[in-house]
Formats: C-alpha cells, structure tokens, sequence
C-alpha cells in the first residue's frame, strides 16, 4: 500500500504526496483536495472551508493554530487517506468499518465514502453481498 510522503513544495513549505499524486500543502494549514460530496460536507458542517485560490474545486483549507487544530487537520488527513487506502486494502469493507468507527464518522460521512469502495468490494459489514460501484 502506498504511503504519504512528504517533500517541499514548490510554492514554500511542504507538499504531501500519496505515491506520486500531491494530495496536500501546507505549513501552518491543511490544503487537500477530497470528493466533492465529501468537500461539500466539510464545508456545510464547519468542518473546513473552501480552498482561496480554487473555491470551485474539491480543495479544502484548514488553518492549523493550535494542539486541537493539529488534532483535526490529522482527522482531515486520515479521512483523506482512507479514499486511497481502500482502493489498496484486502478488505476495504473491513478498513471503512474499523476507520467509520476509530474517526467517529457520522452515517453521512461514511455513506460519503461506501461509493468510494472498489468495485469487487462487497457490503459484508451490512448484509448484503452486492458489489459496490464506483
């Protein structure tokens, strides 16, 4: 599975790569770019706000200035990573679940993410064994 990785960006401070894909800027604020449904729920639960220079994207910005600012831009960072995690996992069924339950995702949030599962990816957890589609 590929990991976040992390170089300086071009603009100044660091730039967040998953494998090759930059997926986040940033010194003292969290730019990522999600799903735009996921984005939008962000934006609509004061969760993050709209990237400045993009504001029509799936960027997001989120200024860290404390220890519980720090604690949320890595919730931002692993509710971002779990798109890209499942798409590698043996059981992304299984890794939704467990990370639904350790990032306290709201059944909007993780309802969000279920399109995001591979497609040979069934609904164990739910009952069903239907493949999901992308």
């Amino acid at each position: 599975m590929a990991e976040i990785s992390v170089h300086a960006h071009r603009f100044g401070g660091r730039e967040f790569r998953f494998g090759n894909a930059e997926v986040g800027t940033g010194t003292r604020a969290a730019l990522l770019i999600y799903r735009r449904s996921v984005r939008d729920a962000l934006l609509a639960e004061g969760l993050a706000k709209g990237h400045p220079w993009v504001p029509n994207s799936g960027w997001i910005t989120f200024h860290v200035r404390s220890d519980e600012h720090l604690n949320h831009a890595v919730w931002l960072l692993r509710l971002f990573y779990l798109r890209y995690a499942m798409k590698a996992a043996p059981d992304p069924c299984e890794l939704l679940d467990r990370q639904s339950q350790e990032l306290d995702l709201s059944p909007h949030f993780r309802s969000l993410l279920e399109p995001l599962l591979p497609v040979k990816a069934t609904r164990g957890s739910i009952g069903s064994i239907e493949p999901l589609t992308t």
